[in-house]
């Protein structure tokens, strides 16, 4: 018959099991979602922004699918008279049968920067026409428009309606423009938008003294409430349409909101946004 241990021998054995216990994997109670305490742990140092959010930037911009890509550029764009030529050409639309439209964006009165994300992050080949009067101090935000991949365009130095104006009026407000774009930017744009579309034969005279080699127009407009208008022709959005986006109203919807609207509608058209400058 064995003897019973001793009460040093009990001790001893206890403390063992305390010390093995210790040691093993816990079975309290469960984290969230029923993980344990250790899985909660590992999941906490995933990263929370996983990739679709920024694999898919166009539901930031209230886009349900991407922007199709545009097809290569043209190997000629619009045929345009020569430097200094009379008369320019006045463009409506490009004379394409590729599925794009230009958006064109006027005056230059609002300067949101969330609107230069929407830019960049679409990859929207946008054409602003400035106005220096209206820009204001404000060109460092179209230097950063110009960085992430928009052009700029002349719109005069002080929006005044030209049809009718002498000549030397005229040139003074287009020249002046260029003047202006080119200290700002090192650039003299080649497009030309007059103030309201209107404009007369001493325009394209001064225009192209300017050194510009189209005037630009618009078939379809986008309003400050997100109506799209039409000038002429269809009222729905074909191909080569050029849109104008002109500065809002203060009670107007804001620019990255009609942009989304006029989006969705090139979308629902089966269209895209192309360059202006690679078909005019």
């Amino acid at each position: 018959m064995r003897r019973a241990p001793g009460p040093r021998a009990v001790a001893v054995t206890v403390l063992a099991s305390v010390m093995l216990a210790g040691c093993a994997p816990s079975a309290g109670p469960a984290g969230p979602g029923g993980g344990k305490p250790g899985d909660r742990a590992a999941h906490s140092s995933r990263p929370t922004d996983g990739p679709t959010r920024t694999a898919q930037p166009y539901r930031r911009w209230g886009l349900t699918a991407p922007l199709a890509s545009p097809p290569p550029p043209p190997d000629r764009r619009l045929r345009l008279g020569p430097p200094g030529g009379h008369p320019l050409p006045v463009v409506h639309r490009a004379p394409t049968r590729d599925k794009v439209v230009f958006l064109t964006y006027d005056d230059g009165a609002e300067k949101d920067p969330r609107f230069v994300d929407m830019v960049r992050e679409l990859r929207l080949p946008v054409s602003m026409f400035l106005t220096d009067s209206v820009v204001g101090p404000g060109y460092g935000h179209f230097a950063r428009l110009r960085s992430v991949g928009a052009s700029i365009q002349n719109h005069t130095l002080d929006h005044a309606a030209l049809s009718g104006l002498p000549y030397a009026g005229q040139r003074a407000e287009i020249c002046g423009q260029q003047n202006k774009l080119r200290a700002r930017f090192g650039i003299r744009p080649r497009l030309f938008r007059p103030p309201y579309g209107t404009y007369d034969t001493t325009t394209l005279r001064a225009a192209a003294h300017c050194g510009v080699t189209a005037v630009v127009l618009w078939r379809a407009a986008m309003e400050g409430d997100g109506e799209l208008t039409y000038a002429h022709g269809p009222r729905r959005l074909r191909a080569g349409d050029i849109v104008s986006v002109p500065s809002g109203e203060p009670a107007g919807l804001t620019l990255r909101e009609r942009t989304t609207r006029l989006l969705r509608e090139i979308q629902g058209r089966g269209l895209t946004v192309g360059r202006l400058e690679d078909y005019i």
